[in-house]
């Protein structure tokens, strides 16, 4: 099968044939529809601590159709369903797993991160345990996009924010879109995107942004001058140095900050002003397995527009270039790879 393969550090993804993946017992595979693009990905082409080895095909934002079944699954699961599955496989036994916090398995071994091959390919080897059945009324390529829109829903859930508080967003990328989203979904009065592209910028009114602000700018004072008051939550959804404490300065006191943003390199921040403002600096990771299912039924239900976010779709042949493009974005926001698309 055709995939995107990562060589080294400084050069570009190569398009290359690779063996097509085999079920295990408990597995499922997929014929990959769509895969979506995520900042994690490019950090693991980037020399820090989520450096990939070299070989190692990335892709977890995914939908697909089932081509295969392991034996163990036969009961579940049949060929042509429409899945999005979780980029993680997982042993389903463990007190975690039980739980549904999947990247807590005991024994868990992730898609597109590392360990387990990614779907930036024909094919791709999933958890049966872990994919979730697409509703009739939801597209694949909607079904790809409920990865980062989990994100960004766990990250609003961990926030625990009451109806009528005050939002300030860092960055309108796809998972600054999804908290946008889902901070309306809880009843958020002003929520206020901070984002240097007027593209992306305007694209957040779509997912419910009240208005947007220019990060160029003094941040705090346009927020103050458009909703008269300080943000009660403030998420940081970028993951550059220096952002943490750049939302710290603005933090007003007893302010909460949740940091969705992945920054894989060494950051500093000043602890005392924290301290002074008894700030809290929540970190979240990724989601839990229900959320997967509670977004493909708000999809389902027409709840969400979650192809507004969508600004390119590629084949294999523009893939490593439109890869390379999104270290230095303009205007794109959520590119996706079509694998069968000429």
């Amino acid at each position: 099968m055709r995939a995107a393969i990562f060589h080294e550090v400084g050069k570009p993804l190569t398009i290359g044939e690779v063996p097509d993946p085999t079920p295990g017992d408990n597995d499922l595979i997929l014929k990959v529809s769509h895969c979506g693009i995520c900042g994690s990905d490019l950090h693991s082409t980037e020399t820090g601590l989520m450096t990939l080895p070299g070989g190692s095909i990335m892709g977890h934002e995914f939908s697909g159709e089932v081509v295969a079944v392991g034996r163990n699954a036969g009961a579940v699961w049949k060929t042509g369903q429409k899945v999005a599955a979780l980029p993680v496989i997982t042993c389903g036994a463990c007190p975690p797993c039980l739980r549904g916090e999947i990247y807590t398995c005991e024994k868990a071994s992730t898609i597109g991160l590392g360990q387990s091959a990614g779907a930036y390919a024909e094919y791709v080897r999933v958890g049966a345990r872990d994919s979730v059945l697409l509703p009739e009324s939801v597209s694949l390529q909607e079904g790809a996009l409920i990865e980062p829109l989990a994100v960004g829903y766990h990250a609003v859930e961990k926030a625990e924010m009451r109806p009528g508080g005050n939002v300030l967003i860092i960055g309108a990328g796809p998972v600054g879109l999804a908290v946008t989203l889902f901070s309306r979904f809880t009843g958020a009065r002003h929520i206020i995107v901070s984002e240097r592209s007027p593209g992306r910028a305007a694209m957040a009114a779509k997912f419910g942004a009240t208005d947007a602000v220019d990060a160029n700018e003094d941040v705090m004072a346009q927020f103050r001058k458009k909703t008269g008051s300080v943000p009660d939550v403030i998420f940081e959804c970028v993951g550059v140095p220096g952002m943490i404490s750049d939302c710290m300065k603005m933090a007003p006191r007893g302010g909460k900050i949740v940091v969705a943003g992945v920054c894989s390199k060494p950051d500093t921040i000043l602890p005392l002003m924290g301290i002074m403002k008894e700030i809290t600096l929540q970190f979240v990771l990724a989601y839990r397995r229900r959320d997967f299912d509670l977004i493909a039924g708000w999809l389902a239900a027409d709840r969400i527009d979650a192809l507004a976010m969508v600004t390119d779709t590629v084949g294999f042949k523009d893939f490593p270039a439109a890869f390379e493009a999104l270290r230095t974005p303009g205007q794109q926001c959520k590119v996706m790879l079509k694998p069968d698309l000429a």
